[in-house]
């Protein structure tokens, strides 16, 4: 399995398919042309199985510099197979050297465990998404 750093659009094809499937809801997100954003692909061989983009925006109640993590989806048939562990552990190490010492994101129900599982807290209550249906606050703290 081979991250690489991708364009926005390089991330619509799977977004659609997995996140945004029967969903009324944009694949394209505010922040994907942002001077800090990165998007990230996972592959196998030359077919992309997974992505995930990272932005910079401060989780509220927490110092530091962080990036928020969105639209990280995997190909169904790929899922449970590293790919977004894969992309997780590729991210964090460019992040660190642009002084991010958090991730966090907005983790669906049925990610948590994914999540947790992958070195994420869960902070807060949980809330809705319109649509997408229940979710948690989850971060991570990069150590250096």
């Amino acid at each position: 399995m081979i991250v690489k750093i991708i364009s926005a659009e390089d991330t619509y094809d799977i977004r659609k398919k997995v996140l945004r499937k029967d969903i009324p809801l944009p694949f394209k997100f505010d922040g994907d042309f942002d001077k800090g954003t990165l998007h990230f692909g996972a592959y196998v061989g030359e077919i992309q199985i997974g992505v995930a983009s990272f932005m910079k925006v401060n989780l509220e109640g927490f110092s530091g510099e962080h990036y928020q993590l969105r639209g990280m989806a995997t190909l169904t048939e790929y899922q449970g197979k590293g790919g977004g562990r894969a992309l997780l552990n590729s991210a964090e190490e460019i992040l660190k050297q642009k002084k991010c010492n958090m991730i966090w994101c907005n983790a669906r129900i049925v990610a948590q465990k994914f999540y947790k599982k992958n070195g994420f807290t869960t902070t807060g209550t949980q809330f809705n998404i319109k649509y997408v249906g229940p979710h948690y606050k989850m971060y991570k703290t990069i150590k250096k």
